[in-house]
């Protein structure tokens, strides 16, 4: 069925229901700095709870990397609402303290200067922080202090009825949710280069993030503490984020879940040396990485998009997934943006739906070995030199400029703005895309460009630039305390998770090395 089928299907007062159900949540994440912009030692706050089972507020890799998640959600509001009041809470709490707002990091030291988060005694706590100690000791650190945004999406089981239907599917319900969310990752895949020079909000890092690697960056005019690519996107998202060597042998499938589990679960049995040599434990018995395998869990491989299926307290993702199939979508290559308060605002949310119901209702052929080395590439591209008007990318056997093929892309997706904005009786998805649409017309408009432009009209370095922003948006935060309900609800949140910590502290019957066989 073409797209313009699929979209005929949702058409109409009665299938508005359809539309409307899109859920959402978001996974924020924010490093903590001190008052002068270096990483915080300080240990994660008391009052913000257990950062092992707290449900909204937890830590990433380290100790200061904050970690918000909201519910999800059908209503965009209240997904930002939550988000926002998580923010003002937390300001609450964090003395002395301010939540750094970019996701390229503050000034940092060496390794050792960075913790790694802390999870109690429990064996899944001790699991958690021995990962991170495993991938501090396998890529270093500083690449573990970027920050991103995290964005959840499932479209609801009556939408996939009405698709099935219409197809005339004879599979079970999930597992034709199963397929469409693979088809839907491998479009996005195909197109995520797209939101990288739309989204895109890191093209440039402080000097002390690359001391000592090797990079293609440039001083910034005659600031010799900041670095750039002066056409650059997002640079989280290129060789110097969430990438290895290690990881650049692999090739996940994505052309169905049998074939994702497969190769996915390869990785997590095939030795590699280079881990053989890090070993196991230290002189003292103290384990430096969960295993030596490629990858110590799935978790450990860097993908812009993730299928993700609920797992239960101690069962491994992968497995919940092959039993139980796809549940929603995880999208990971969304910076974070400085320009506003909470780093997403509606306006992003909206056209992130519109673009991931595109990616859905497309046709999406499997990929081949070919199309699955181009999509690195044109990332790549559109990383370093995606707001050059000549930059070019990869379409089959040619190559097109990346701002013809954006156009041709937001055109295609118009469609879908404009049912999104018939089901809710607004223009505002036509009125982000069409935002989107002025911002590859014009490249200036992009928050890396605005970004790189405010540090030159001020005579920033980027670690300035980022520094101011964090106090405007501290100070946006704070003169909007919680009402003393919400301080009551996140405090009873708190205690409740210090409680359940306990309780799984409490209930642990394994030594840590057979708990950690038996995972």
């Amino acid at each position: 069925m073409s797209l313009q089928s699929k979209l005929s299907l949702l058409t109409g007062p009665d299938k508005s229901a359809l539309l409307k159900g899109i859920i959402r949540g978001i996974e924020k994440e924010s490093l903590r700095v001190d008052r002068s912009g270096h990483l915080a030692k300080t240990a994660h706050p008391a009052a913000l709870g257990s950062a092992l089972t707290h449900p909204s507020i937890t830590t990433d890799y380290s100790e200061a990397l904050l970690e918000f998640i909201t519910a999800p959600s059908a209503s965009i509001d209240e997904v930002l609402e939550e988000l926002d009041e998580i923010h003002r809470y937390t300001y609450q709490h964090i003395d002395d303290e301010m939540l750094w707002v970019s996701s390229m990091p503050c000034q940092l030291g060496d390794d050792s200067s960075i913790p790694v988060g802390k999870y109690g005694s429990s064996n899944v706590g001790k699991m958690k922080q021995v990962y991170r100690v495993g991938l501090g000791n396998r890529y270093g650190r500083l690449m573990q202090t970027i920050a991103g945004i995290h964005y959840n999406f499932s479209v609801p089981d009556e939408l996939w009825l009405e698709l099935q239907a219409a197809s005339i599917n004879t599979q079970s319900l999930q597992d034709y949710k199963t397929e469409g969310y693979f088809a839907t990752i491998r479009n996005f895949r195909r197109y995520s280069w797209l939101l990288l020079y739309l989204l895109g909000a890191a093209p440039a890092v402080c000097k002390s993030f690359v001391r000592g690697r090797k990079h293609q960056l440039q001083q910034v005019g005659d600031d010799s503490h900041s670095l750039y690519a002066p056409h650059a996107t997002s640079l989280r998202m290129g060789d110097l984020g969430y990438q290895s060597d290690a990881q650049s042998s692999l090739v996940i499938c994505y052309n169905n879940l049998d074939q994702y589990v497969r190769t996915l679960r390869s990785a997590l049995d095939q030795p590699y040396p280079a881990y053989d040599e890090i070993g196991l434990k230290d002189e003292q018995g103290n384990y430096k990485q969960l295993n030596t395998a490629l990858l110590q869990i799935e978790n450990e491989f860097y993908s812009s998009i993730r299928p993700k299926r609920t797992a239960a307290s101690g069962e491994a993702p992968l497995h919940a997934l092959q039993e139980q199939g796809v549940e929603y979508i995880e999208v990971r290559c969304v910076d974070l943006n400085p320009l506003v308060p909470s780093g997403i605002d509606a306006e992003t949310i909206r056209f992130l739906d519109t673009f991931l119901l595109f990616c859905l209702l497309q046709d999406s052929p499997e990929t081949n070995n070919q199309e699955y080395a181009r999509i690195p590439e044109n990332n790549s591209r559109t990383v370093y030199h995606g707001r050059d008007p000549n930059i070019r990318l990869l379409q089959g056997e040619k190559e097109v400029a990346l701002r013809d093929w954006g156009q041709s892309l937001l055109s295609a997706i118009a469609p879908v703005a404009e049912r999104l904005d018939a089901a809710h009786q607004s223009n505002d998805y036509s009125a982000a895309l069409a935002n989107m649409q002025l911002r590859l017309d014009d490249d200036s408009t992009t928050p890396a460009a605005k970004l790189l432009s405010e540090m030159e009209a001020n005579g920033e370095t980027y670690y300035r630039m980022a520094m101011r922003k964090a106090r405007e948006q501290q100070e946006h935060f704070c003169k909007r305390p919680p009402s003393a309900e919400t301080m009551a609800k996140y405090a009873r949140l708190a205690e409740e998770s210090i409680r359940r910590q306990t309780e799984i502290e409490a209930s642990d019957n394994l030594p840590f090395d057979d708990f950690l066989a038996a995972y």
